[in-house]
């Protein structure tokens, strides 16, 4: 059994996967899910996983090289804008309903426990070299 990093064998798999420019999408217990993309679902209850946490999990094991989110979270949940700022290169911002079509052609989706609006964002993969 690994002994740090992703435990989820869902998510740690997935993740081994990835390749350069494709998609994940990290969302929030009431984004709308696609069919088609591959999903781990850690939703455990309100809150939990939150957001932040996978997000900081998820950076911990790729490499990104671009994000968007939607362009509501400025001002519906200014704390998630922090963060994503804080963590992620340049965003592009996005009206939520294009976050979800976008979403569709995502590789993979890890949806949290996060209860907040907007507390989503589509990570494109980048290349460690």
């Amino acid at each position: 059994m690994k002994k740090a990093g992703i435990l989820n064998r869902h998510l740690a798999g997935a993740l081994a996967e990835l390749g350069h420019g494709d998609g994940v999408l990290v969302c929030d217990a009431g984004m709308p899910i696609p069919a088609g993309p591959r999903v781990v679902d850690l939703a455990f209850r309100a809150g939990v996983p939150s957001f932040a946490e996978v997000l900081d999990g998820l950076l911990a094991e790729l490499v990104v090289e671009g994000a968007t989110a939607a362009a509501e979270v400025r001002t519906a949940n200014p704390p998630a804008t922090t963060l994503l700022e804080a963590r992620l290169p340049p965003l592009e911002l996005v009206p939520h309903e294009k976050l979800k079509s976008l979403s569709a052609g995502a590789r993979l989706i890890v949806r949290t426990g996060e209860a907040r609006p907007y507390a989503n964002v589509l990570l494109r993969c980048g290349v460690f070299f």
